[in-house]
């Protein structure tokens, strides 16, 4: 699971390697928040960039930045409300704002979930291994960010087909970027990547691999968690009316919050989403697709399938033509005319393509479950349009201008539109038989143990345990910090 064995000797040199470069490591105690960080810390930032390489920064790994990209501060949760003019739908729909991150994304605080507790009990030598950070984007990107605070050297994976601005950003960070074949469904071509690491550099590298790594599970379950959990205490009085969490399934961490709110918000759905070009939960299927940011064709290892009711799949198709919807002259007079705010209009940047995934995905929850005007579903926007502007770019090349008619047809016909087909209500053998999918991936591809394999359905105990971890891991989080100052 998360190893928290000390190695002393190797802690030792990750101690003095952060002295020497001036870090200090926030607990997920302080992600959450932000009142806990340090006066020191918080002076700094006020002096530092967002997406700066400062070391300070690390303390910006949460969901309560100030939506600033210079010197700001700390407040509530940043999320938006989608309104009624865009969904079609009664329900309200909340979404969890990723772009006032680091890099621009919540992957950011899943690599550090990672990362942090192997360098603090010195499980990775900072002085001498290469973190290694296989991934279809954001994860990757926030890998490399985080091992550069951290002064850490790094290698970045990722499909040769991904947007042109997650290359040309992480050519400036990470030590080496590696392009595997292929695009978003790619996956295993990246885990052969890592494989082929391994044989050839051996104990100079350590590979991070978020789909198997319980540190992006448990900082999930954590830190966004308690976010969304502080954004629902805002908006509803009443648990019961929290009917949906849907989150397109990716690496499975982001989902991993809604094995939290299921404790706290007793009505609660939650919801896989994935790609209709790629159905792997669905039908057990195969395929590509534009929906970047969830990679798939197989199910993560940390993904606790019992937790999860329903599986949707959504058209990329349906997402791209809403992001020219939503990122267009034409579009924007349109919505307009359909009584959408001015406001809302310029928050619409803040959903990316997986983020377009989730808010469909959200309005298929709401009709299939006939929900009414009080029930609330909650979404995460995980990264921004800043991510994908060469996107709209190769659609206007393809498709020409996007005008005034092309908005009327795409607001009718993927968002009044959406219906409830490809979704599947989860029975108890349906849960059981994508839960069994993993074997092939994980037992027979990647050597894990079909005994945990087995412990991880009918173990009430597996989970939870790893949710225990996050006071032992700030625990020796703030160990680390004071022998930094002695």
């Amino acid at each position: 699971m998360i190893d928290l064995t000390v190695h002393e000797e190797i802690r030792k040199k990750n101690i003095q390697r952060c002295r020497e470069q001036g870090i200090i490591l926030p607990t997920f105690a302080q992600m959450k928040d932000p009142s806990l960080i340090p006066q020191e810390t918080i002076a700094k930032l006020n002096k530092t960039g967002l997406w700066d390489l400062n070391p300070a920064n690390l303390f910006r790994i949460t969901w309560k930045n100030e939506p600033n990209l210079e010197g700001g501060g700390f407040g509530d949760p940043n999320y938006i409300e989608i309104p009624r003019e865009i969904t079609g739908v009664k329900a309200r729909v909340l979404g969890l704002v990723g772009k006032y991150f680091p890099t621009g994304s919540h992957k950011v605080g899943a690599t550090y979930g990672c990362l942090a507790p192997a360098l603090i009990t010195g499980n990775f030598d900072s002085t001498r291994q290469k973190a290694v950070w296989p991934s279809t984007g954001n994860y990757c990107r926030g890998g490399a960010y985080n091992s550069a605070l951290l002064a850490c050297e790094s290698i970045a994976i990722l499909p040769e087909g991904m947007s042109k601005e997650r290359f040309d950003w992480l050519k400036t960070v990470a030590g080496e970027v590696i392009p595997t074949k292929g695009t978003e469904s790619n996956v295993k071509e990246i885990f052969d990547k890592c494989h082929e690491l391994d044989a050839e550099r051996g104990d100079d590298i350590v590979i991070f691999n978020q789909f198997d790594q319980f540190g992006n599970y448990l900082w999930h379950y954590e830190v966004t968690a308690s976010a969304i959990d502080q954004m629902l205490r805002h908006e509803s009085t009443d648990p019961r009316q929290v009917r949906g969490f849907f989150a397109t399934t990716g690496s499975a961490g982001t989902i991993g919050a809604g094995d939290y709110l299921k404790n706290h918000y007793p009505e609660l759905v939650v919801a896989a989403g994935e790609a209709l070009q790629c159905p792997t939960l669905l039908r057990n299927g195969f395929g590509d697709h534009r929906i970047e940011g969830i990679g798939d064709k197989h199910v993560p290892w940390v993904h606790n399938v019992r937790n999860t009711d329903m599986v949707a799949a959504i058209d990329d198709n349906d997402c791209m033509e809403l992001l020219r919807l939503f990122n267009s002259e034409a579009g924007h007079e349109y919505l307009r005319s359909k009584g959408v705010s001015d406001k809302t209009l310029s928050q619409l940047t803040y959903l990316g393509i997986s983020g377009v995934g989730n808010l469909l995905g959200a309005v298929k929850m709401a009709k299939y479950y006939e929900m009414e005007e009080d029930d609330i579903i909650v979404i995460v926007l995980t990264d921004s349009m800043d991510m994908y502007t060469s996107r709209l770019n190769e659609m206007e090349q393809l498709r020409g201008t996007f005008t005034r008619e092309d908005a009327a047809a795409a607001y009718a016909r993927f968002l009044l539109g959406q219906g409830i087909e490809h979704a599947l209500e989860l029975s108890y053998y349906e849960k059981l038989r994508i839960h069994n999918l993993k074997y092939y991936t994980w037992v027979e591809q990647q050597g894990k143990d079909a005994e945990e394999l087995t412990a991880q359905w009918y173990d009430r105990d597996y989970w939870t345990s790893i949710q225990r971890l996050a006071p032992e891991i700030d625990r020796l989080i703030e160990a680390f910090n004071r022998e930094l100052e002695t």
